[in-house]
């Protein structure tokens, strides 16, 4: 399993603008649940992933089916858009283009819409998702993924702000067009790159 490091070339800052290191602790987080005060209850055992939409061959993956895909492991920083991030994070799971390759994509795809088991969605245009880093986690740091960080399985886009890291995932679907997701229906801006302080949607 090969693994793939993004960090800043030396000379170069670690961090975007406007972001604060935080320590690197496996419990990062544990405060900063997501958009619901209760999180959602998910059992290893029940828990189920559909891939569908624009594709031909749809996917309904049970927690086993899933480890049975082609593993990667990515470490990667991880930016909050609330000004905070954590560096150095070793997440193991299945590359994004791996899971898409085994759905088989139809010319329309464009973009993939995302939902979660606390009713957050959001969406990313295929092209951001198809790099080494871009994983859907099920581990991190060595640990299984922790429930209030997103376990059983969440996706990383290390190249955004981590709204577009969506937790808890259920369903994934592949869309011809893009929409808004939670936050980029009224605050948050739908492009998200840390790198150009891009954190607010224009009003």
């Amino acid at each position: 399993m090969r693994v793939v490091s993004l960090r800043k070339k030396t000379g170069e800052s670690r961090l975007p603008p406007g972001q604060q290191a935080a320590p690197r602790i496996l419990r990062w987080g544990m405060d900063h649940a997501g958009i619901v005060n209760d999180l959602p209850a998910i059992d290893r055992s029940r828990w189920r992933l559909t891939v569908d939409g624009e594709v031909e061959n749809r996917l309904d993956l049970d927690f086993e089916a899933f480890l049975s895909l082609p593993r990667a492991e990515s470490i990667s920083d991880f930016h909050c858009v609330e000004g905070w991030s954590v560096l150095d994070q070793r997440w193991e799971g299945v590359r994004f283009r791996d899971l898409l390759e085994a759905a088989k994509p139809k010319p329309s795809a464009r973009f993939a819409w995302f939902e979660c088991a606390d009713g957050y969605a959001t969406s990313l245009p295929m092209e951001e998702l198809l790099g080494d880093d871009v994983l859907l986690a099920d581990r991190l740091n060595g640990e299984d993924l922790p429930q209030p960080l997103g376990g059983p399985v969440r996706l990383v886009v290390p190249r955004k702000y981590a709204y577009k890291s969506p937790m808890w995932l259920t369903r994934i679907a592949i869309m011809a067009g893009d929409r808004l997701g939670f936050w980029e229906k009224g605050y948050y801006s739908n492009t998200a790159d840390p790198w150009r302080n891009d954190r607010y949607r224009p009003l």
